[in-house]
């Protein structure tokens, strides 16, 4: 059974050019591959020589044809001229169809992480891009590798580099030495003991003279890692065949040649797909007598299975070498590692605490940022805040409406209180959950300016860095935010009245009349100002002035009040004697409510008695009353009365007697608890954190190679 790149088992596909892998050889493959994709990002794949197949050939050899039946796709880019001016790594993954039976095969690139090409043309496209970007767009060549993966379930896991075709005549912009640059460039992959070479040769040439062969014995003089690969043996001249040739009688091998027929030329301009290829190629070996004993070993589909198996088993034998090596690879970057580290969480904790060397002394930086957000911005914001600003006298009175019920209320009641404190409590959150917002970003900032120089020549490991101090920070953030949302909860959950600097009931009392009666004062000399003005024109007009500006108070069953029987505003009348308590909220008003022996003298109009005692002396036939229906909206009335206005003056001081004590709370607790979960969670910490997230992936990869290699050992693979 094989897997594919999840990890998930699978059977291969049934067709009979793909026939069951070793265990052995897709998991030591795909391992392979994924240590390639690690080193390739570190920048150590120079230092670790990992196994791998190097297509080796000279221009026009037939290579792209023979990659593309590989993958059963066109994706290389073709011409006249030379094509392949960069190495191309190609890792090809297995994986398995749908349980519906339909199959999906994409392309993802390395410098493209995320995102799928099931466009094969596209990934040619890209190709010749990344090409032309690093090489140029007139035939330059480089040797930066560009790394492809396709997966399809019809591909064997194998692992290919795609070599520049050697080259006699130099054209474009390549050098005069092009063809000593290019071998050069083969020779650093095929010189490395762990690089199979696949040597493509044309049957139409003297193998005698085959660069890919001459290129192989001088890298691999015993012949132990080529495998030779013969093409366009269908365009021989006639009389002549290649059955020597794979035979190995010519130039010998050990691991022997596989013939194959590539599309021509016109096949390709017509479309011809890949598949029909394959069938003509079988069709020829099987109608070719003097290839009929050796069809079952040519052709793309064997050279599939011998590739994937030679490379398995290269691999199991290069394992114990290759475990050392990555161990003491892993060992000297990580020192180089953690002391980069090291300098950069210096750095940032320095510039944190105010302790870097390079402190600035035209603005602020660093911890004096935070500092300002927390003081300057968090709590001066809250301090400019009136607990009252959106709560208009009709919003108190309309609550303390609601809070006595279908009864007048004897006392000031304590549920508005509550209700509108809560309301302006949570208010606080949003400014709490802005404050760790604003330290966030400056942290962030913070660690984009403390890189260390030596992070420069890493731009990997700088990316990597970012990321996971982006996500330290969010982990921080976090708790930050649950924490003082709590923390306004726990405000809302208890509103504690016997906190020693809330104001109370009889200090709010003494307070709120003080403030009426000195709101009455200056009402009177307005009112007589207004009156000495109203001398001037004539006696009615005064008179209607008068009346006009100084109502007669009204109590709600219609009743006058005389103004000679005024309750008089003294303090002392207003407030009631005895003990009366500052830490709750259910002191009597007597005089506020009219109870008790402070009831005000209320003396009846004359002519409105007179007008009432007949009304009670009718029949009951002409006292039928039809009443209005209530509104659907019903608001109290516009005008409120001197009892009304004194609750609301003693709703709105309570309001902003416990207002402030929460605040002072909030602006205290807030930083603390932004900086606890935040900014002083630990160097240390934050060191693990970058550690392990730079790390785990090779970290992983290399207990997976250990792994695998004492699973072997024991013999149980």
């Amino acid at each position: 059974m094989a897997e594919d790149h999840h990890g998930v088992p699978f059977s291969p596909p049934s067709s009979s050019s793909s026939s069951s892998p070793a265990p052995l050889g897709s998991s030591v493959i795909s391992l392979v591959n994924r240590l390639q994709d690690i080193f390739s990002r570190v920048g150590i794949q120079n230092t670790i020589e990992l196994p791998q197949v190097a297509v080796v050939g000279s221009q026009s050899s037939g290579k792209s044809s023979v990659l593309e039946a590989l993958v059963g796709r066109d994706f290389l880019p073709r011409g006249n001229d030379i094509c392949t001016r960069r190495p191309l790594v190609l890792q090809l993954v297995q994986t398995k169809r749908h349980p519906d039976g339909t199959e999906e095969e994409f392309g993802e690139f390395l410098h493209l992480p995320g995102r799928r090409f099931h466009d094969f043309s596209q990934i040619r496209r890209e190709i010749q891009a990344e090409t032309d970007k690093e090489a140029g767009d007139n035939k330059g060549v480089s040797d930066k590798q560009i790394r492809l993966k396709i997966f399809s379930p019809n591909v064997l896991d194998i692992t290919l580099v795609d070599l520049p075709g050697i080259t006699k005549v130099p054209v474009g912009d390549q050098p005069s030495d092009i063809e000593a640059r290019i071998r050069t460039m083969i020779m650093s992959y095929i010189k490395v003991p762990s690089c199979l070479i696949l040597a493509v040769t044309p049957a139409n040439s003297d193998l005698a003279n085959s660069d890919a062969l001459q290129m192989a014995g001088i890298a691999d003089p015993d012949g132990n890692r080529t495998i030779g690969v013969i093409t366009k043996l269908d365009i021989m001249d006639r009389g002549t065949d290649a059955r020597n040739l794979l035979l190995g009688k010519v130039v010998p091998l050990r691991l022997g040649y596989v013939g194959v027929v590539n599309r021509c030329q016109e096949d390709i301009l017509l479309n011809r797909s890949i598949k029909d290829a394959l069938v003509a190629e079988e069709k020829f070996f099987r109608s070719r007598p003097v290839y009929s004993g050796l069809a079952d070993s040519c052709g793309i589909p064997q050279l599939a299975k011998k590739l994937n198996q030679i490379l398995a088993q290269h691999i199991k034998t290069v394992l114990p070498g290759l475990r050392a090596r990555i161990s003491t690879s892993l060992a000297g970057q990580g020192a180089l590692l953690l002391n980069i580290l090291s300098k950069y969480c210096d750095a940032f904790s320095s510039m944190v605490d105010g302790k870097n060397e390079e402190m600035s002394t035209s603005e602020l930086s660093g911890g004096a940022r935070i500092h300002y957000i927390f003081q300057s911005i968090f709590v001066n914001s809250l301090e400019e805040v009136d607990p009252c600003e959106d709560l208009s006298d009709d919003d108190i009175r309309t609550a303390i409406h609601n809070a006595t019920g279908p009864r007048s209320a004897l006392f000031v009641p304590e549920v508005p209180f509550e209700v509108l404190i809560k309301r302006q409590i949570s208010r606080l959150l949003d400014p709490g959950l802005q404050c760790a917002r604003f330290i966030y970003d400056e942290l962030m900032k913070i660690s984009h300016r403390c890189m260390v120089t030596e992070l420069q020549r890493f731009p990997f490991l700088r990316k990597r860095i970012d990321e996971v101090i982006g996500n330290f920070l969010r982990e921080g953030l976090a708790p930050s935010e649950t924490m003082i949302a709590h923390l306004i909860e726990m405000e809302m959950d208890y509103i504690n009245t016997s906190h020693p600097n809330f104001i109370g009931g009889s200090k709010a009392l003494e307070l709120a009349a003080q403030q009426m009666k000195n709101s009455r004062v200056s009402l009177s000399v307005a009112q007589v100002k207004d009156a000495l003005d109203s001398d001037k024109g004539p006696a009615s007009e005064r008179n209607g002035k008068s009346r006009g500006m100084l109502p007669l108070p009204r109590q709600p069953n219609g009743v006058v009040i005389d103004p000679g029987n005024r309750v008089h505003s003294d303090v002392e009348k207003v407030i009631p004697s005895g003990n009366a308590s500052g830490g709750g909220l259910g002191w009597r008003l007597p005089f506020v409510f009219g109870d008790g022996d402070n009831r005000p003298v209320v003396k009846e109009n004359t002519a409105s008695k007179q007008h009432i005692e007949p009304v009670h002396g009718m029949e009951l036939s002409f006292s039928i009353i039809q009443l209005r229906e209530p509104p659907p909206v019903l608001r109290p009335s516009e005008s409120s009365s001197e009892t009304e206005a004194m609750e609301i003056t003693v709703t709105k001081l309570l309001l902003t007697s416990y207002y402030d004590i929460v605040r002072k709370n909030v602006e205290d607790l807030v930083p603390k608890a932004i900086m606890h979960f935040l900014v002083t969670d630990g160097d240390f910490v934050l060191l693990t954190q970058i550690d392990s997230g730079v790390h785990l992936k090779i970290v992983s990869c290399m207990l997976i190679v250990f792994g695998v290699l004492h699973t072997y050992q024991r013999g149980s693979v």
